[in-house]
């Protein structure tokens, strides 16, 4: 273990090391404050189910759209540089929110000004997670290819680690501590983040390395200067033939030439911008377009959409109804980091080479099957059997995220398999973000069902109806797994 730190250490740099396990340690960690706001929704401002569920819907939006972070990460380098400055805005943006809701006793209490923090915060985290993949994929491909795969298992235990530490110390905040608190406590997170990324140092964009990730970054060549900018060029060369020729009109002509010079610099710079932007949405769009990605990514994207989202519901019955406390419902978190972990372990080490389009149709099954958990904790059924309900939410948290994870796992499998070379950093965040925009539109119809149930904190009669029709919808996707290619396994397309 020891070897294989000072390994890491030695490829990337402590410092590097440093910033990339405490940012994905932070990711992880978000479930000790987000917590905070559902109580807050539910407790303070008094929300029904489905609007607390379509609060969190719009505040988790930017995640659906990363391709925009990575786009102008890639295009436009403030100051010669495009990662660390922009690590440096998402983790501000992050940063900010906490601090005022946790200052400023009014902004918890509107929940408009509530909606507009939170989505500020999460605009910063997900730009912040775009740039540190940008950067470790640029670490690996300029550093050390051979130790890829264990930056990536890094970062994944520190968010697994964060993760678990966020519900563990989560619920025990609520019982102890005012939200205001819990807020400035978790702000000081992104302020290590802040602070953690001058201590790492990126090349100029003039450099070597810049010219590498400029050659290709999306599969094109280099931004050119356009005609307009040549003819610009050839008028100011010329102006200053003339000066050197008549030395009596020298003072008149280098005005003149100043006044054409300017503006040279100025628009050759926004006309790269451009350009760059243009290339980089045509190459985009062109691999999205075609049938082998564009298929099954709608495939997860109708995962999603066409399953209603009730976990927002759920939260309020768990703790309105059932009366679990906060301290439970992070334990129970807890165990589902773990169930996800064990799903990841059992998907590597027995289901690689299982053809996608089985692994994804049992999946669904499987989901169907431990919906009849929720079932039966709503309709109360487990008390004739002598189940609690603490026993109940366990064990449907635990397993529910060990086999969602063998939907994430192929996700995440094909996803790299798909992209092409030269622009996979940008189509890896467009498949992620339709995932994530699938997600959220599932929360919306969730919210939406909900309210057509008219289910409310104070009123769970039609839960259950509720809770059939989204295990009913959990089969619907199995319909489309034409969509998947069929002899895609876990380790080839």
């Amino acid at each position: 273990m020891i070897e294989w730190i000072k390994q890491l250490k030695a490829a990337f740099g402590s410092s590097f090391l440093w910033l990339i396990c405490l940012i994905y340690f932070t990711q992880g960690f978000r479930s000790f404050v987000w917590t905070a706001v559902s109580y807050q929704l539910k407790d303070r401002l008094k929300l029904s189910p489905s609007a607390s569920q379509f609060v969190f819907s719009v505040a988790f939006f930017p995640w659906s759209i990363k391709p925009l972070y990575g786009i102008l990460s890639d295009c436009i380098p403030i100051r010669g540089r495009k990662r660390v400055p922009y690590l440096k805005i998402s983790t501000v943006l992050s940063l900010i929110p906490w601090l005022i809701l946790g200052l400023k006793a009014q902004l918890r209490v509107s929940k408009g000004h509530l909606l507009v923090f939170l989505t500020a915060q999460n605009l910063g985290s997900a730009m912040a997670d775009v740039v540190v993949d940008a950067m470790i994929a640029e670490a690996v491909k300029f550093e050390r290819t051979a130790l890829a795969g264990d930056l990536q298992s890094t970062s994944w235990l520190a968010m697994a680690f964060g993760g678990i530490c966020g519900s563990l110390l989560g619920g025990y905040a609520l019982d102890n501590l005012q939200i205001d608190k819990i807020f400035l406590l978790f702000s000081i997170l992104p302020f290590l983040q802040l602070l953690s990324c001058f201590l790492v140092e990126e090349n100029s964009s003039n450099g070597k390395h810049f010219q590498e990730l400029e050659s290709s970054p999306l599969g094109h060549e280099s931004p050119v200067v356009s005609d307009e900018d040549n003819s610009l060029v050839k008028k100011s060369k010329s102006s200053t033939s003339r000066r050197k020729k008549n030395p009596k009109n020298s003072k008149r002509n280098q005005s003149v030439t100043r006044k054409t010079m300017v503006p040279v610099k100025h628009h050759s710079l926004a006309s790269q911008w451009f350009h760059s932007l243009k290339m980089a949405t045509y190459s985009l769009c062109h691999a999205f377009k075609q049938p082998m990605i564009l298929r099954p990514m709608a495939w997860f994207f109708l995962a999603h959409v066409t399953v209603p989202n009730l976990s927002t519901i759920m939260f309020y019955y768990h703790t309105e109804f059932l009366k679990l406390d906060a301290s439970f419902l992070g334990t129970a978190r807890v165990i589902g980091w773990l169930g996800l972990m064990l799903g990841t372990f059992i998907y590597n080490h027995y289901l690689k080479n299982v053809k996608l389009r089985k692994i994804l149709m049992w999946t669904h099954v499987g989901l169907a099957l431990l919906g009849l958990l929720d079932i039966g904790l709503v309709s109360r059924s487990n008390m004739k059997f002598g189940v609690s309900d603490k026993t109940m939410v366990l064990y449907g948290s635990a397993l529910g995220d060990a086999v969602n994870q063998f939907k994430f796992m192929p996700f995440l499998i094909l996803s790299g398999q798909l992209c092409p070379p030269g622009i996979e950093g940008t189509l890896f965040a467009l498949f992620m973000s339709i995932n994530n925009l699938g997600s959220t539109l599932g929360s919306f119809i969730g919210a939406g069902l909900a309210s057509i149930l008219n289910i409310s904190s104070g009123s769970f009669d039609n839960l259950l109806l509720g809770v059939v029709l989204q295990v009913l919808c959990t089969f619907i996707p199995i319909a489309f797994l034409f969509l998947i290619p069929k002899e895609a396994t876990g380790v080839s397309t």
